[in-house]
């Protein structure tokens, strides 16, 4: 895998004028995020399984905005804008109701430790207060990422979380870790 140095020049490739942004400058202190990285060659989708009952159900979004934009407002309010139905969304539903969702991202081709990869992810991740700890949410990220593996990208990123240990169960990886100040 690539070293810090790729990895932040990445990183900043991916996100020109990170650390300038009002809302990176406005976070906490003390709040510490991390990037993180999962080579698809190597992801086994079934690393993570877990049984529902009919109820529960997995696919892309082809529903009202109106229904994912209240989903979205219960988890982060600020990221109801970021889905505007131009970008591709996959969720868990229960009895066709939105539990979790997120964005399918294509963050490009770049090139890390000397070749050019096309990486995807999941992005803006959420499930919703009443569904959390059901399992819903770590199914469908593991489901984005077979679909990320299956469309050919190279690696799966997780952009600005503070919630690694819960990615670490699919196999991601920290690779940096930032505060509003830079890279630490």
């Amino acid at each position: 895998m690539a070293d810090k140095k790729d990895l932040e020049a990445l990183f900043f490739e991916m996100h020109p004028g990170f650390f300038e942004r009002e809302y990176i400058l406005s976070l906490p202190e003390d709040q510490v995020c991390e990037e993180m990285i999962l080579p698809l060659d190597g992801f086994d989708p079934g690393v993570y399984q877990r049984s529902f009952g009919g109820s529960v159900s997995f696919g892309c979004f082809r529903g009202s905005p109106d229904d994912l934009h209240a989903a979205v407002e219960k988890v982060v309010p600020a990221w109801v804008n970021l889905y505007d139905g131009k970008s591709r969304v996959y969720c868990g539903f229960i009895d066709g109701r939105i539990a979790s969702f997120c964005i399918i991202e294509d963050m490009g081709t770049h090139t890390l430790d000397g070749r050019t990869v096309r990486i995807g992810g999941p992005g803006c991740v959420g499930t919703v207060p009443e569904y959390r700890n059901k399992g819903i949410g770590m199914t469908m990220v593991r489901d984005v990422t077979r679909i990320l593996k299956e469309e050919g990208f190279d690696f799966s990123y997780i952009h600005f979380t503070g919630v690694a240990p819960w990615y670490h169960k699919l196999g991601y990886r920290t690779v940096l870790k930032w505060n509003r100040h830079g890279i630490l």
